[in-house]
């Protein structure tokens, strides 16, 4: 059959994505994939200069994504299906692009064979930089060291001419604007009419005046059982543990086990090959029976990875965390443009980055390639995927696509973000191949438009602000149009969120004050709050969050909680705030002078001229809330965490977040045996952020207080007999290394 292309929808058990959270990502990266310097002196002198070169300090301007829950029902997803006779891709453009499967079709009597790692279910979870990311497929990570801030975001998808567009070949195009980097990227997939691989072609452009730094790795999820053997052109690798160290060892076999068997270790780990240079740039995952899925490419491909979950008790919750009951395993096979995911590559001006990958089935004898000689091993599947997929067809095929690379779309197949367009306008970039149509331009970016053209930002209006500041942009480029524009409210905040990020902490903080003085909002405070935090004022940050959380309670466009046996004990905030000190913010409660019962700050509101939605509402109570609770503890004002998190409505205060939340707070207060409740009677802390130990610090922080009943220092006696009699219970074990 002709190669086709098809919109379909595909019907998965989905939980919602849900809403952006609201509060800009001012704090530094949690990613896990970070060495120290000391670590760093002993890489090679390349290898170092590109982990040091250009590192993320935040997500901004993307928002953080941790509105989603685990309640999953059937959700329809669009999809695109390209196919001839041997192959099926199916790719999701809503939600990054993801190859969601990719079938080797049966001949004769054979079955059909999914050669990729299918989740059944749509479950996302806290592992993408900015939070929603779900397993599964083939993804395309671009921007910094982490899983994308695409992960659930839509991207453009059109039908463009193949490079056997004579015969009828068509491509589909998946492109977007990458904001971490502000660099546009496209992905370009087709199938040739009688190919058993999918071509996938990829080109990053930086259309500035100024280098940019680059990140790439397609990341291809695959099954694993106990017979799966991951192989690649390597003798050794580089290995990042989750203990954040970084060191070289030899492959397959290290620390006593074969490491190239994804099961043959306890913990999660990253294998980053070495793979020599004028090698052949290749890897497979193969069964027992020597059959599964082989990925290779162009040579400026360099790295190749694998990830394994290991067989430990935390690398199995995470895997059933991520999918549903009775679902196999995966791993994790990859390739990147630099030796390690930790190393960022500069992109000079006017220039790109372009390559061609290739995915399809290959089998080879199984007692070759699961033989104990690892030569003979790599020897026999690069033999068989030399016949199956010539080196130099890959790179014949990367020189037919290329002047097809800049084909316009025929036929618009999804549509992605505005950010591009507005860039584009912006900067006046032509991108051929890449339209990025004025027409997606939305309600996100019309203030950022307005600047664009009239020198001013719209102010904020009463009712959508009290619920959303809107989305900031940080790029030098519009800090200056901010710097140049009328002072209101809403400029003065943008603004300083743009100098924060640009390391200009001082000049941030005036003018997140300046927005106070037009208009007191939760949104300045706390701005304000983190920035107390990072300069070590602990006490002051917590006062401006708890009078973030009290305006937002406040206003008339938050109902009141719904009624509450612990509501009705504890008066909502009635307490909360007495030990304020003065200059937290325009507007704030006074110390309270009475003696005897503390004084409460008032919950009047101005007027609000608009309802604001109420699912942005929700999820700016939830994301203020939550760090007011965290900043409160920290100060060691217990009582007035508990004030505050009595005071949010039910539906968030059951949130498994909360929970967690809940069982910290009492133990603060003394009650360790509550503490220990909460967490008998079960929860989820949905946006559990890969790598995070609370739940397990929390959990032994509870039993040493019931062990020894007092706040004294512990013994290393005492801490041992806690861990003993109270063992972290299997749903709460989701470490990721030796402890």
């Amino acid at each position: 059959m002709a190669t086709s292309v098809r919109r379909t929808t595909l019907t998965l058990p989905t939980a919602p994505v849900g809403p952006d959270n609201p509060l800009p990502a001012l704090r530094p990266l949690d990613e896990v994939h970070r060495v120290d310097d000391r670590v760093r002196a002993t890489l090679p002198s390349d290898m170092a200069r590109q982990v040091a070169h250009a590192p993320l300090r935040s997500v901004l301007p993307v928002r953080l994504r941790d509105g989603y829950g685990r309640d999953r029902a059937p959700a329809t997803l669009d999809a695109i299906v390209l196919e001839n006779d041997r192959l099926r891709a199916t790719v999701l453009p809503g939600l990054g692009g993801r190859v969601h499967s990719l079938i080797h079709k049966a001949t004769g009597d054979s079955a059909d064979t999914e050669l990729l790692y299918r989740n059944p279910v749509l479950q996302p979870a806290d592992f993408a930089l900015n939070g929603a990311w779900f397993s599964g497929g083939i993804e395309w990570n671009i921007g910094a060291t982490g899983h994308t801030t695409l992960s659930c975001a839509p991207l453009h998808a059109a039908r463009v001419p193949a490079p056997d567009a004579a015969d009828g070949g068509a491509m589909v195009r998946l492109w977007e604007w990458e904001r971490l980097r502000d660099l546009p990227f496209q992905v370009d997939l087709w199938l040739p009419a009688d190919s058993a691989f999918l071509y996938v072609g990829v080109r990053i452009r930086n259309p500035h005046h100024l280098p940019a730094p680059v990140y790439w790795w397609s990341n291809i999820a695959v099954p694993e059982d106990e017979h799966t053997r991951v192989l690649a052109p390597a003798d050794d690798a580089w290995h990042f543990g989750y203990a954040r160290s970084l060191s070289r060892v030899p492959v397959p076999e290290w620390d006593g086990a074969d490491r190239t068997y994804p099961l043959r270790g306890a913990y999660p780990a990253d294998y980053f090959y070495e793979v020599p240079d004028g090698a052949r740039r290749w890897i497979a995952s193969l069964d027992a029976g020597g059959s599964g899925l082989v990925q290779t490419s162009t040579d400026l491909l360099r790295g190749r990875k694998l990830f394994v979950w290991g067989a430990g008790p935390g690398g199995r919750r995470w895997q059933q965390w991520l999918t549903e009951p009775g679902t196999g395993g995966y791993a994790e096979i990859q390739a990147g443009l630099a030796r390690t995911q930790l190393e960022h590559i500069p992109l000079e001006a006017g220039e790109e980055f372009a390559w061609l990958e290739a995915y399809g089935p290959l089998t080879a004898d199984p007692a070759a390639v699961h033989g104990t000689d690892w030569a003979t091993a790599r020897r026999e599947t690069e033999t068989r995927l030399e016949a199956a997929l010539p080196r130099a067809a890959v790179d014949a095929a990367y020189a037919a696509w290329r002047p097809y690379a800049d084909a316009e779309p025929a036929e618009q197949l999804a549509t992605g973000s505005g950010w591009g367009a507005l860039e584009a306008e912006r900067g006046g970039f032509q991108l051929p191949g890449t339209p990025f149509d004025p027409g997606t331009l939305g309600e996100e970016q019309e203030p950022w438009r307005r600047l664009l053209r009239t020198g001013a930002l719209p102010d904020w209006e009463p009712g959508s602000s009290q619920a959303d500041p809107g989305a900031s942009l940080v790029a030098p480029v519009w800090r200056d149009l901010l710097e140049a524009a009328p002072s209101t409210a809403g400029a003065e905040y943008h603004l300083g969120v743009a100098q924060w990020h640009a390391g200009d902490r001082a000049q941030a903080e005036r003018s997140w004050e300046r927005s106070l003085r037009c208009a007191e909002t939760p949104w300045a405070l706390r701005c304000l709050a983190v920035a107390d935090t990072a300069s070590g004022h602990p006490a002051r940050a917590a006062d401006r969050l708890l009078r973030a959380v009290q305006l937002l309670l406040a206003s008339g466009t938050v109902p009141p909680p719904e009624a509450d046996p612990v509501l009705e004990a504890d008066p909502v905030l009635e307490a909360a705030g007495a030990g304020q000190g003065p200059g937290v913010g325009a507007g704030t409660g006074q110390r309270a002078e009475a003696a005897g019962a503390p004084t409460a700050v008032s919950l009047a509101a101005p007027p609000v001229a608009a309802a604001a939605d109420p699912v942005a509402l929700e999820a700016a109570e939830a994301a203020l809330g939550r760090e007011a609770i965290v900043a409160l503890l920290a100060a060691d004002r217990a009582d007035d965490a508990r004030a505050v998190l009595d005071a949010l409505r039910p539906a968030i205060r059951a949130r498994g977040r909360f929970r967690l939340l809940r069982a910290q707070v009492l133990l603060a207060q003394g009650d360790a045996f509550a503490a220990r409740a909460v967490f008998d009677e079960g929860f989820e802390v949905c946006d559990l952020r890969e790598g995070d130990e609370a739940l397990s610090d929390t959990w032994y922080a509870i039993v040493e207080r019931l062990v020894t009943g007092t706040d004294e220092p512990l013994t290393e006696e005492a801490r041992a007999r806690a861990r003993t009699e109270h063992p972290l219970p299997g749903r709460y074990e989701f470490r990721m290394r030796p402890t």
